[in-house]
């Protein structure tokens, strides 16, 4: 089985959909247009994230978007949490000599101030945060660190996270805990699918 697992982090390990919807309904507040609900923004949102702030707010600057974005962010009433099985699944690599990678665009103070508060931050070999287009990532990852495409694995919960693990030719696991509807990931084709991190934790046992 797999010898490499490189982790989103956003939906995948950690649940920060609800501040990132108060967040971005403070950007759109700000430039006049109607705020969106999860089930809105769960299909409309996709990485890159500029391409999502291009089609909503056509014209807008992205970094005239980021210090309302972060303000926001931090002062949402519904916090990050920690996902299921994620904790355990970060362990279980450990003891098991899983070599464990971040690959996520999630910026890279919230992402220390997060993994931090988990207790998480240890079990990372390497941090790739604030990456805006993974695909163009993953292969100076595997090639950096000597990672048999064979032995590897995305885990994440978006189809851009499927389309990296493609782009890359490792195998990809597709979580349904996240951004993406369980109905979009099945259509990018996964190599797995699961409701949460303990299917993979299963299938990794």
């Amino acid at each position: 089985m797999y010898q490499n697992l490189l982790f989103d982090w956003s939906g995948t390990l950690v649940d920060d959909l609800p501040p990132t919807l108060y967040a971005t309904n403070a950007v759109l507040a700000e430039h006049g247009v109607p705020s969106m609900d999860r089930e809105e923004f769960r299909n409309r949102f996709r990485l890159p994230y500029p391409e999502f702030y291009e089609e909503v707010l056509p014209g807008v600057p992205i970094h005239s978007l980021e210090d309302t974005f972060r303000s926001a962010f931090r002062d949402s009433p519904e916090q990050v949490t920690i996902l299921p099985h994620a904790v355990e699944m970060l362990e279980w690599c450990a003891e098991n000599e899983i070599r464990t990678f971040l690959l996520s665009s999630v910026d890279i103070g919230l992402f220390n101030q997060q993994a931090e508060k988990f207790g998480v931050l240890h079990y990372f070999e390497e941090i790739y945060a604030a990456v805006v287009d993974k695909r163009q990532q993953i292969g100076p990852l595997l090639e950096t660190h000597s990672l048999k495409k064979e032995e590897t694995a995305f885990v994440g919960d978006m189809e851009h996270d499927i389309a990296t693990a493609h782009y890359g030719g490792v195998d990809s696991v597709a979580l349904g805990t996240g951004y993406d509807p369980l109905e979009r990931l099945k259509k990018v084709d996964p190599t797995h699918l699961f409701d949460d991190l303990r299917g993979l934790l299963e299938l990794l046992k």
